[in-house]
C-alpha cells in the first residue's frame, strides 16, 4: 500500500496516473490499470493531471460506506478535493451536484418530485411512442444506420426537453456545448464558455417561464424564483444539470448497451425472444452495473480523520471512488466480468450512493427498459455495419460510449 503521505503535489512518478487507459481489445472493461490496483489494496495513491496524489478506493464495500459518509465532501471547492481538470476562474459550478447539505438539500428538494418512481411511470407511454416513432424513422430510412444519431441521443433528449420544458428545435446547441463540458481534455477556458453559453440559455428560458408558466419543470423553478425561494441564476444551473445529465448519460448508455449486447449474441437473444419483464428489469440493471458510463471516477474530500480498510485518510486528502472497478469486484458480484442477464445487480453503484445518489435514475431505468424491450423486437435482425475493433469509443470524456454505432438489418 502506498504510503500515507498529503494529496499535495506528489513528484513521485512510480504513482500510477489517473485516468487510466481502458484496453483497446476489451472496450467494455474497466482499464487494466485499475483491475492491478484492487488487487494491490482496497486503498491506493494515483497521481492527477495537477500532480496531486489523491486516494484511490478499489473496493465496492468500501466505496459504499465513503458515499453514505457524512465526513466526506462532494464540494468543489474544498481544499483538497482531486478535481478532475483546472476549474474555471468564476468557479461556475454545474447545479447542486458539486455541493453538499444542507445547500445541496435545499437545491435538490426543488426538483424531487418529476422524478418520483410513481410520475416517472406515468411518462412511461409517453417514451414508448418516442422510441417506436424514432424506430420506423429509422426503418424508413437508408442503410446503414448511425444508431447514436438516429436514435440513442434522440430518445433521452426529447425526454428531458419534455420535462424541463427545453425546446427540442434547440438540440444541436445543448448537444454541442454538452459534449465540450464533459471533455476530458476541454480547457477550463472552454469548458467554462459553454458552460456560461448553457447557463444564459436556461436564463432566458427561466424568464420566459416567469412571464408564460407552462406545465413542466423549469416552469416550476420558475415558481420557487417568483416566491423568492431561488434566484434566477441557481434555477439555471439547475436546469444545466438536469439537462446534460438527462440526456448525455442515457444516450451513451443506450448506444453501448446495445453494442454490448450485439456483441453477446446469446444475451440479446434471450431479451429479444423472451416476453419477460423481469428479464428486461434485470438486462437494465446488469447492463449498468456491466458497461458504467461514467468512467472519471466520483470526487470527493475527506472532512476528517477517516479510516478506510484499515488506512487513515486524513482531513483534506481527496479520495476518487471509480464506480466501474467497484461494479467488478467479485465480493460484489461473483464472475463479476461475465455478463449475465440472469443476476441480481440492483445493488450496483452506477448511480452512486447516498444523499448524492443520481437524482434521475428512476427516468433512466424506465428510459432503458423501453429501448431494451422494444429495439430488438421491431429490428430482429438488427447488427454492426462495422467491425468493432474500428468503432470511435469516447475515450476523450467523463462520459463513455460511441460517438458512432453504424448499424444495418
Amino acid at each position: 500500500m502506498a504510503e500515507a503521505t498529503s494529496s499535495v503535489a506528489d513528484p513521485d512518478t512510480s504513482v500510477p496516473e489517473y485516468p487510466m487507459a481502458r484496453s483497446e481489445g476489451c472496450p467494455f472493461d474497466p482499464p487494466p490499470g485499475l483491475y492491478d490496483l484492487q488487487r494491490s489494496g482496497p486503498l491506493e495513491r494515483v497521481r492527477l493531471w495537477d500532480g496531486t496524489a489523491p486516494w484511490l478506493v478499489t473496493r465496492y464495500a468500501d466505496q459504499r460506506a465513503l458515499l453514505a459518509d457524512p465526513r466526506v465532501s462532494a464540494d468543489v471547492t474544498r481544499p483538497g478535493y482531486p478535481s478532475p481538470s483546472a476549474v474555471p476562474e468564476d468557479g461556475n459550478r454545474v447545479g447542486f451536484i458539486l455541493m453538499d447539505d444542507p445547500e445541496h438539500a435545499r437545491l435538490r428538494r426543488m426538483v424531487t418530485a418529476p422524478f418520483t418512481v410513481k410520475r416517472v411511470a406515468a411518462m412511461r407511454p409517453a417514451v414508448q411512442r418516442i422510441v417506436d416513432g424514432l424506430i420506423e424513422d429509422m426503418l424508413a430510412g437508408p442503410k446503414p444506420a448511425d444508431l447514436v444519431e438516429a436514435f440513442a441521443l434522440p430518445v433521452p433528449s426529447l425526454v428531458i426537453c419534455e420535462l424541463l420544458g427545453v425546446p427540442y428545435s434547440d438540440h444541436d446547441f445543448f448537444q454541442s456545448e454538452s459534449r465540450t463540458v464533459i471533455k476530458r481534455d476541454a480547457t477550463p477556458e472552454d469548458r467554462g464558455a459553454a458552460l456560461r453559453r448553457l447557463g444564459e440559455y436556461l436564463h432566458g428560458l427561466v424568464g420566459r417561464k416567469l412571464a408564460a408558466p407552462q406545465d413542466d419543470l423549469l416552469s416550476g423553478l420558475a415558481e420557487r424564483v417568483q416566491a423568492e425561494e431561488l434566484t434566477r441564476q441557481e434555477a439555471a444551473q439547475i436546469g444545466v444539470l438536469l439537462l446534460i445529465a438527462g440526456h448525455e448519460t442515457t444516450a451513451n448508455m443506450i448506444a453501448l448497451g446495445t453494442l454490448t449486447l450485439l456483441e453477446h449474441p446469446d444475451q440479446l437473444a434471450r431479451l429479444r425472444d423472451e416476453d419477460d419483464p423481469a428479464l428486461v428489469f434485470r438486462a437494465v440493471e446488469e447492463l449498468l452495473r456491466y458497461l458504467n458510463i461514467t468512467h472519471n471516477g466520483r470526487r470527493r474530500v475527506a472532512l476528517e480523520d477517516i479510516e478506510v480498510a484499515g488506512q487513515v485518510v486524513r482531513a483534506g486528502e481527496g479520495l476518487i471512488l471509480p464506480n466501474d472497478i467497484a461494479n467488478r469486484d467479485e465480493e460484489a458480484f461473483p464472475d463479476p466480468d461475465r455478463l449475465d442477464l440472469d443476476r441480481d445487480a440492483r445493488h450496483h453503484v452506477a448511480f452512486g450512493f447516498g444523499v448524492h445518489q443520481c437524482l434521475g435514475q428512476s427516468l433512466a431505468r424506465m428510459e432503458l427498459s423501453v429501448v431494451y424491450s422494444t429495439l430488438y423486437r421491431r429490428i430482429p435482425t438488427l447488427r454492426l455495419a462495422e467491425d468493432v475493433q474500428r468503432l470511435p469509443f469516447k475515450h476523450d470524456g467523463s462520459v463513455y460510449g460511441v460517438h458512432e454505432l453504424p448499424v444495418t438489418w
